[in-house]
């Protein structure tokens, strides 16, 4: 999605459903003006054997709230979730995310990464759920974030509810700023401050960048993020 700088509220909804078998892929860009309010919501659902991956990325708007939610209702189906985030000037991102095991065998794995600058503001929160009927389920769930500036702020909740005990998860988060000594290590080389803060951006964004499929044009991304700094 692009838009002007007028104000306006959009409220996209996407409803995603995996057939037997079936293979998903769903990429969404966010590029709007930043007088624009969006309030997303995505739902997903996978039958036996599916896979479905849902792709993120936001950039735009001034507050962009998304609700994405996976429920692998089929055994041995499989979700994705991927996003990259970047605000700055005083943009908002908020993300609530819910991978729902009600299956045998399932799995998902779930990484978004983001980085806030000047007064931006971003929050996630995440719940991995394994109902008890899903034994042997597996579910990953990793956010981190980067502070950019003094001013901005980032907030990371994952959560877990398990009702089964064979099943295999985990999640972590990170809020914080660059790492100084991989700074000083470029600078120490005599790479510029600023050209040695974007190279380690670029570097916390490759993994999350090299997981987007041909559609989110991930060079272009690698530019337009590279413009922010």
């Amino acid at each position: 999605m692009s838009g002007t700088d007028a104000r306006s509220l959009i409220v996209p909804s996407v409803r995603i459903r995996a057939a037997q078998s079936a293979r998903v892929t769903y990429v969404h860009i966010n590029e709007l003006g930043r007088a624009t309010w969006s309030i997303g919501y995505q739902r997903a659902s996978g039958e036996r054997d599916s896979s479905i991956a849902t792709n993120t990325v936001a950039l735009g708007g001034d507050y962009v709230r998304v609700r994405a939610g996976v429920q692998l209702v089929g055994v041995g189906a499989s979700a994705k979730q991927v996003a990259l985030y970047f605000a700055d000037g005083t943009q908002m991102h908020d993300f609530r995310t819910l991978q729902d095991h009600a299956a045998p065998r399932t799995r998902s794995d779930l990484l978004f990464k983001g980085a806030v600058k000047d007064t931006a503001k971003s929050v996630y929160t995440g719940l991995i759920k394994i109902r008890d009927n899903a034994d042997k389920a597996e579910a990953f769930q990793t956010n981190r974030n980067l502070t950019l500036s003094s001013g901005a702020w980032a907030e990371s909740v994952p959560n877990l509810e398990i009702e089964t005990n064979d099943v295999k998860c985990s999640h972590a988060s990170t809020v914080g700023p660059i790492d100084e000594e991989q700074r000083f290590y470029l600078e120490s080389r005599g790479i510029r401050p600023e050209i040695a803060e974007r190279l380690v951006v670029f570097g916390f964004f490759a993994d999350v960048i090299d997981r987007l499929p041909a559609a989110a044009q991930p060079e272009a991304l690698r530019e337009r993020v590279g413009a922010r700094l």
